[in-house]
Formats: structure tokens, sequence, C-alpha cells
């Protein structure tokens, strides 16, 4: 505990060390946090001494009373399981976790409490992740410390004042009809070619293709797509905000390479193991695929692309798109997705300049 007292002076004619009412020095003397304190306030003014004095308590409280980082960090991780995070969405925070344990280490720091704003900075300044990936990670360096400022651990959550990275949103890259056909008949290569080497694991790549074309779902998504969501032709795909089931239907040749998958309950997934381990499988496959039918930057989120922008092409409204691509906001569409609502519009005026053939002959 810490006492504020007047150290007055040879000329004063007061000696008693609480008495407020002169200009004496103030100064402080006590234990706090293990340590003897006597040092002067370097104030002559009572209240703002006293200010001074729960400052210092606050701060120099004792270690146990404050929380480390990993004890914060694994405090965070449960109250996230506890509110029904997916795994996947809770192991997207380990990479940051370990950073920020091995940046408080080498600084020495060891409570949550520790970082400020300059700190904080400073251990963003290290990262190398750019553009998406660095604007999820400062959301997740947030949620953090929201949670330790709401469990009263840090005095303020100085995150809040880290401004965001500047994002640059790569244009969507749709296949074009040359391209899909060629991505087909690599896809029947790549299959036989399974069947050969491993008769008992074959991929079904063309179906798998065709979902992805013509669903406009992900590829985890697809990989745990379930027979009973596909009904008279359409695939389920959620339930929109309005309460509203979302359907889109499939094209024949794509449930007929689907019908040709003899499985129980999935159609590209046994159910056994991680979805994970089944997503790096075909995305190894797409990838071989992509080298045979010379397809530069090939990946799954391409046939997504392709789903979206031949919609806008055929003058499907982006709200509609937007719901069938399940994004929390048509701004979300509208960013990605922008430059082929241009195109959309420059080809409408196209059509229209096309009926003025003969106008001005009088013609029709």
């Amino acid at each position: 505990m810490l006492t504020t007292f007047r150290r007055h002076g040879s000329d004063c004619k007061y000696k008693s060390r609480s008495y407020r009412d002169c200009k004496c020095a103030l100064w402080v003397d006590g234990v706090v946090g293990g340590r003897e304190i006597r040092k002067s306030l370097k104030t002559r003014n009572w209240q703002k001494a006293q200010k001074l004095v729960l400052k210092m308590e606050a701060e120099d409280r004792e270690p146990a009373e404050r929380i480390k980082i990993d004890k914060a960090c694994e405090a965070f991780l449960q109250d996230a399981t506890a509110r029904g995070l997916r795994p996947a969405s809770l192991k997207r925070y380990d990479p940051l976790f370990n950073r920020l344990k091995k940046f408080a280490e080498d600084d020495g720091i060891v409570y949550i409490n520790q970082f400020d704003l300059e700190t904080l900075r400073k251990f963003r300044a290290g990262w190398t992740v750019k553009n998406y990936t660095a604007k999820n990670e400062l959301e997740r360096l947030r949620a953090l410390f929201r949670f330790a400022h709401d469990a009263k651990w840090i005095e303020d959550n100085e995150t809040r004042k880290l401004k965001s990275p500047k994002v640059e949103s790569p244009p969507a890259l749709p296949f074009n009809k040359d391209e899909m056909t060629n991505i087909l008949t690599a896809c029947a290569a790549y299959r036989g070619k399974a069947e050969k080497h491993r008769p008992n694991d074959s991929l079904p790549m063309t179906a798998f293709v065709l979902c992805l074309r013509y669903s406009g779902l992900r590829i985890r998504d697809v990989v745990t797509l379930t027979k009973d969501k596909i009904v008279d032709g359409k695939l389920f795909l959620r339930t929109a905000k309005t309460n509203v089931h979302v359907w889109v239907p499939l094209p024949p040749v794509c449930l007929e390479a689907l019908e040709k998958i003899q499985t129980d309950r999935y159609f590209f997934w046994s159910g056994n193991g991680q979805p994970k381990t089944r997503v790096a499988n075909y995305q190894h496959a797409l990838k071989s695929v992509f080298e045979t039918a010379k397809i530069a930057h090939g990946h799954a989120h391409r046939f997504r692309d392709t789903f979206a922008v031949e919609l806008l092409l055929a003058g499907v409204p982006i709200e509609r798109v937007s719901i069938l691509l399940g994004h929390a906001s048509i701004r979300v569409t509208e960013r990605h997705y922008s430059p082929w609502v241009q195109a959309r519009q420059e080809q409408l005026e196209r059509d229209v300049m096309r009926t003025w053939q003969g106008t001005a002959t009088g013609t029709k």
C-alpha cells in the first residue's frame, strides 16, 4: 500500500506529513508489488498526487493478479469452442497465437496487459501476410484483446487503434468455354489414371468439376456434399437469412455424372477422417488436371467465379447472384465481380445499339 505525504521544507512552519494546505512537495511512500517505494511525485497538488498514486498501484500490482499471454490465448479458444465455432475456424487462430507468443518471448513480455499500442504496431510490422489474409489476422487479434478487455485483464483494447491494412481484390478469373472443355477432357484422362494405379480410391474428377462449375459451391462444401441435398434435379444450397431455402438446378450432364458415383451418403467423401484431408486430395488432383489442360493459375475457386460471371453476363441481377453465392452482403459480391457487372452493362448497350440498324434510313 502506498501513502501520500508532504515533505516540508526547512522554511515551512508545518511539520505534519498529512498536512494538506501548504505548498511543499508531495512524496509517496510504501510497498507495492513486493517493492519498496519512496520518491517524489513531482507535484504540489494533493488531488493530482492521489491520482498518480492510484495509477502506480494499478500498474504495479502483484504479477499473480495478471494473466499470462499463453493463458489468455487458451481461455479465448476455450470460450470459442463453447460458443460452437467449428474446429476449422479455431485452427485459423493457431498461427497468429504462435507468432504472438514468440514475439512476446523475444521482447521479454509475459502478461497480456503489457501490450501497448506501440508494441502491437511492432508486432504487426513483422507480419508477412498481405491483403485479406492480413485483414483477417488483424480481426483475430482484435477478437483476442476484446475478449481480454471484457474479462478486465487489460484496461483498454489498444487493437482498436490499429489501422486496417489496404486490401487489393484480385479480379475474378472465370474459365472460358475452351478452357472448360480442356479441363473436362483432362478429368477423363485423370480418372483413368487413378483407376489404373489406385483402383480402390479413384477420384470422380469429371463429376467433381461439373459440380464445382454448376453449383457455385466452395471446394470443401462440394467434398462434403451429401446425396440427400439433390432433389428433382435441384441442389439445396442453404437457408437464406429470410428463412427461405435456396436451390439451384443442375444441368443433365452434371446429374448424370453424379448418378454414376456408387457411394452411400457422400458423393466425394467416405465420411471417415477429416474433411480437410479429402479436400487436399482433390486439390492435388485438380493441380494435375490443370497441368494436363495447360491452364495457367488454375484453382478450384475459379469454378465458383465462372458460375457467378456466367449468371451476370446472362442478365441475372447481382442481388440474386449474391444469394446463390451465399454472400453475407451484396457489397461482397460487388467487390469481387464489379468488372463483370460493367461487362454485362456494355453487353446490354451493344444489344440495344444493334436494334438501331436501319433506323437512320427509316427502314425496319
